[in-house]
């Protein structure tokens, strides 16, 4: 028993021992359980192209071209306010006859619409009566006349003859113009008022029917007349653009119905005040008009500005229009090509188009961009 007992301890104590030195032995090589280190994988760079033979795509250099700053506007064609003219009636009463429509095209003088009107029954009831008074008082003053000359009334009773006779005359003729005005025949009176057109134009309002009524001289008018051989280009700009519009200055206008026909307009006008939820001004431009223009068309006006800028010019074929955005290749080593992101402009003569940013005058590029691109997709 005592031996079993010692031999128990010797054990329990070696094996303390044992376990120490291996809790030093980890203690002691802390890196043994670090995580292994992370490897690192680089992209490749999108914008480089790797071609076998780059001398099949021949290079341009970008050139210097001097251009002005612009600023793109849209507008809407509206009539010229000075030209539009309404064409009245004289008369109140009802339409019976309308010999015009909304859209035609008429003549001074052209005869637009018929209204039967009772004003001209008053009108008329009014001349016979200033004839018959006007015919009594004259046959009043040539009695006091002749009663003066005989000595029987005083040189005062003349007088107040000559008055009445005078006011006759006034009211005769009074009446006798309104009859004309109605554009009635005071010999042959009618109970109908013509109504012409006053000027030549195009008929932009019609605001009477067949068996409408119309009233005289007050709105809404029967007939709006507007001359569009000159029209008006109404456009919003920017609180922040204005500087770049000055009035009596050219801007060039395309209508959206024919973006390849450009009209000279010029400023007449520039609004004094802003729109408070958009923050812009109205411009007005005059523009003639060879018939093309519509009320209502949308237009875009390009203003120039009055200082030069120094902007790149490449070859049309050079820019790329991938992704709603201009491209252009440009050389790199190792028969390498970047594709470098420009700002195209407008087109220049000579099948070249400007270039605002993304590369300066003399830098090479690809002379035809698409032919690469389809390379490269291959």
């Amino acid at each position: 028993m005592n031996r079993t007992l010692i031999f128990i301890t010797i054990l329990g104590a070696a094996m303390t021992l044992l376990l120490e030195g291996c809790e030093g032995k980890v203690k002691a090589n802390p890196r043994l359980e670090a995580p292994p280190a992370a490897q690192v994988e680089k992209e490749l760079d999108a914008t480089l192209v790797q071609v076998d033979h780059p001398e099949q795509f021949p290079l341009v250099r970008a050139v210097e071209h001097v251009a002005t700053p612009e600023l793109q506007v849209t507008g809407v064609v509206s009539p010229d306010v000075s030209r539009n003219v309404p064409a009245i009636s004289l008369a109140s009463g009802r339409a019976v006859e309308v010999l015009a429509r909304l859209g035609d095209s008429v003549q001074k003088g052209q005869l637009l619409l018929r209204v039967r009107s009772a004003d001209i029954s008053a009108a008329f009831s009014d001349y016979r009566k200033a004839v018959t008074n006007e015919g009594l008082t004259r046959s009043q003053l040539d009695r006091a006349k002749s009663l003066y000359e005989k000595g029987a009334i005083a040189k005062k009773d003349v007088d107040v003859a000559q008055s009445a006779e005078d006011n006759a005359t006034v009211d005769l003729q009074t009446t006798l113009q309104r009859l004309k005005l109605l554009g009635s025949d005071p010999q042959h009176p009618d109970d109908i008022v013509n109504v012409y057109a006053p000027v030549s134009g195009v008929i932009t309002d019609q605001q009477v029917t067949a068996g409408g009524g119309v009233q005289a001289l007050s709105a809404p008018n029967p007939f709006t007349i507007s001359d569009l051989s000159t029209v008006w280009i109404v456009c919003d700009v920017y609180e922040n653009d204005l500087s770049m519009v000055r009035i009596g200055e050219l801007a060039d206008v395309r209508l959206n119905a024919y973006p390849n026909r450009i009209f000279k307009g010029r400023i007449s006008n520039i609004g004094s005040i802003l729109d408070p939820t958009t923050r812009t001004a109205k411009v007005r431009l005059e523009v003639e008009n060879p018939g093309l223009m519509r009320i209502g068309m949308f237009v875009t006006a390009t203003f120039h500005g009055q200082a030069r800028e120094m902007h790149t010019a490449v070859p049309a074929t050079a820019v790329l229009h991938l992704h709603d955005r201009d491209w252009v290749y440009v050389p790199a080593e190792n028969s390498r090509f970047r594709r470098v992101e420009v700002t195209g402009g407008s087109m220049l003569p000579g099948d070249l188009q400007e270039v605002s940013s993304g590369i300066k005058p003399g830098q090479q590029v690809v002379s035809n961009a698409l032919v690469l691109q389809n390379t490269v997709d291959q």
